[in-house]
Parts: structure tokens; C-alpha cells; sequence
């Protein structure tokens, strides 16, 4: 793990924060984790270290969302998921920290641009919901999470499929994304991506965790999602696209 500067530690607290928060509170927030992190320390190493925090903020969204989960709905999503994490893998094993940069701008870029045009047409109602169309999801959910920890807007677009109301939607996602997360350890310590130094500075971002977690569950009913939303992926595609274009600047 990198040294950091003291604006890289602000960036990496708000991330932490930000995880907290977007686990219990707003997905939505959670978004904009990926890009800045890669933009203060090499991009693959990124992932790595946010990985644990990640892991820490789903048990608190477990906790809280407990009783509201769609096992059906998860069940059917794990077994393709974990062939997305071994396709991540294998991906992430082959590329440089300079390559994996605009991939995660651009993957970024384009689960924002779906989360958009699914919002445009909140009724419709052919979207597929067949073993292939979880197959697909899965796949996508496992390897864009292993290889940029940006999974959420997939499964926002499978719990909308399945017809999910908002308790189990959260409740579902929180379970989904943390037997995710467990999976995905081995494969990132494999690659070298966690670390002993990454864990130690992963457990002084436990109480920025926390905070953003109840940060979360106070705001979760009394902020406008609406307009929070649009902030974050406007800053999440500026990030993006920062990440898209730097190596060349």
C-alpha cells in the first residue's frame, strides 16, 4: 500500500464514510467509492483495500435490514455471481494498474447510463426476468464487482426485475453484496491486493464506517433520494471520466 498525502487520507475517509452511508441509507452513494479511490492510489491495489470496509458495512446493513430479505431472489443470482468473480479474476491477473484505470471509468460510465434509462421508463415491464437474464446479471455483478467494487447498479437493475419493494430490495442487496464480498477475499489476497499494512489502516476506518452507517439510517426517510442521486452519479461521471482520460494527461 502506497504512502498517502493528506488530501488521499480526506478521500479515503469520505469513501469510508460514504460506504457506511450508502450500505444502510443510499445506495446510490456508493457509486462514486470506485473512481476516487483509484485516483488516489494505484487502481488495482484500490480494490483491494476497499474490499474489507465494504465487507465491515454489509454486516451493519445485515443487521439493520434483517427481516426483509427475497431468498428466491438471491439464490437464484449467487451460483452466476461466482463464475463473474472467477472471470474478474483471471481479468485482473492479466492487466496493469494503467489498464484497469479507464476500465473502471468506463464501467462506471456505462452502469450509470443503465441506471439512467431504466429510471426513464420505471414501468416498463418487459424486462426479462428467465435463468438467462439472472445468468447475465450475475456474470456482470461478479466480475465488475471483483474488478472495480461496482456491482451496485446491477443489482439495482435485477431487485427492479424481480419486482423487489424497498425493505426487501435493501435487505436482499445487503445479504447478496456481503456473501459477495467474503468470496471475493481470497481471490484478491491471491493477487496481492490485500495486505496486512491494508487491513491495519482498514481498522481505523471502522468508526468512519459506523458513523456513515447511521448517518444513513438517520437520513434514510427525510432526504430527497431524488435529488441526492443526481449529485452523486454527476460527480460519479466526472470521476469516471477523469479516470478515462488520465493516463493520457
Amino acid at each position: 500500500m502506497p504512502e498517502l498525502s493528506s488530501i488521499s487520507w480526506a478521500v479515503v475517509i469520505a469513501c469510508a464514510v460514504m460506504i457506511g452511508f450508502s450500505k444502510t441509507g443510499i445506495p446510490g452513494a456508493g457509486i462514486l467509492v470506485a473512481p476516487l479511490m483509484a485516483m488516489v492510489m494505484p487502481a488495482k491495489e484500490s480494490t483491494g483495500f476497499v474490499l474489507p470496509m465494504l465487507a465491515v458495512a454489509d454486516i451493519m446493513a445485515i443487521i439493520y435490514w434483517r427481516r426483509h430479505v427475497g431468498w428466491a431472489n438471491l439464490l437464484r443470482l449467487l451460483p452466476w455471481t461466482m463464475v463473474g468473480v472467477i472471470v474478474g479474476y483471471l481479468i485482473m491477473g492479466k492487466i496493469t494498474n494503467e489498464q484497469l484505470m479507464p476500465i473502471i471509468g468506463v464501467i462506471v460510465l456505462a452502469l450509470i447510463t443503465v441506471t439512467w434509462w431504466r429510471n426513464r421508463k420505471p414501468d416498463q415491464k418487459n424486462v426479462p426476468t428467465y435463468w438467462w437474464f439472472a445468468g447475465g446479471t450475475g456474470i456482470l455483478a461478479g466480475s465488475t464487482s471483483m474488478m472495480a467494487n461496482a456491482a451496485g447498479p446491477v443489482m439495482i437493475i435485477y431487485l427492479l426485475a424481480m419486482k423487489a419493494e424497498k425493505k426487501e430490495f435493501v435487505g436482499t442487496a445487503a445479504w447478496f453484496f456481503w456473501i459477495l464480498n467474503l468470496t471475493k477475499m481470497p481471490f484478491s489476497s491471491k493477487l496481492g491486493l490485500i495486505s496486512q499494512q491494508s487491513l491495519t489502516t482498514n481498522l481505523t476506518m471502522i468508526p468512519c464506517l459506523i458513523l456513515g452507517g447511521l448517518l444513513g439510517i438517520y437520513l434514510v426517510h427525510r432526504i430527497p433520494q431524488g435529488p441526492f442521486n443526481a449529485l452523486v452519479k454527476i460527480l460519479a461521471v466526472l470521476a469516471a471520466v477523469i479516470l478515462c482520460v488520465k493516463h493520457w494527461l
